[in-house]
């Protein structure tokens, strides 16, 4: 007795499908590392678009060069109650920022100090420090004085030093100079190679060739 064996054929035999879902699930498989890629290449657009930041400039060596000048002017500083405490003139003035200085050519000083007694100084030259404190007076340097009141009310006689170097300091007062001067109060006159003069004690010491001229008392 035979048995029959149905034959299929080949175009006979189920065909799989493969739908949206597949295609899914096989992309999924490689979605982060396609995702990765995706933001490493951003990063480096990034970075080639973004400008890149500047450097900090480099601190230019300080000079002697001036940072400022000025030409034929006038300033003045004035007390917190409206006075005049201060006035400077000059034909040109040049600061120096290796220095802190300020140098003022045919330069003309009027001051006056709590008592308001007016003190005057001239030079061709006058080199002053940015605290306003010291002046250095070069060239028929002359500083004056004129006739007042102390802090105690003493009567101040008028005085004149003159010289062709002199130094001021404005706190504390002191005059000196290492060149021959010539001071001059009231009437008397000393000349001297030296000077050192301090203001809060009203004491001039005057060293070699001196030489005084007393007015009749």
């Amino acid at each position: 007795m035979s048995t029959a064996v149905p034959i299929v054929s080949p175009a006979a035999a189920p065909t799989r499908k493969f739908g949206f879902g597949h295609w899914w699930d096989r992309l999924s498989i490689y979605l982060p590392v396609l995702l990765m890629m995706l933001l490493a290449l951003a990063s480096y657009w990034l970075l080639r678009a973004t400008p890149e930041a500047e450097q900090p400039a480099a601190e230019r060596p300080v000079t002697h060069e001036p940072d400022y000048f000025m030409k034929r002017f006038s300033v003045k500083v004035f007390e917190p109650g409206g006075a005049l405490k201060t006035e400077l003139f000059g034909t040109e003035a040049r600061h120096h920022p290796d220095t802190s200085t300020l140098v003022v050519d045919a330069a003309r000083i009027r001051s006056f100090n709590p008592q308001r007694q007016l003190s005057t100084a001239t030079a061709k030259m006058i080199t002053s420090n940015d605290a306003g404190t010291v002046f250095v007076l070069e060239g028929d340097a002359a500083v004056v004085r004129q006739a007042g009141r102390g802090p105690s009310g003493q009567p101040l006689a008028r005085m004149e030093f003159h010289g062709e170097y002199l130094r001021v300091s404005v706190d504390p007062d002191h005059v000196m100079s290492d060149k021959p001067v010539l001071l001059v109060r009231d009437k008397d006159q000393i000349t001297a190679n030296t000077l050192d003069y301090q203001g809060d004690t009203r004491v001039a010491v005057m060293t070699g060739q001196v030489r005084a001229r007393f007015a009749p008392r």
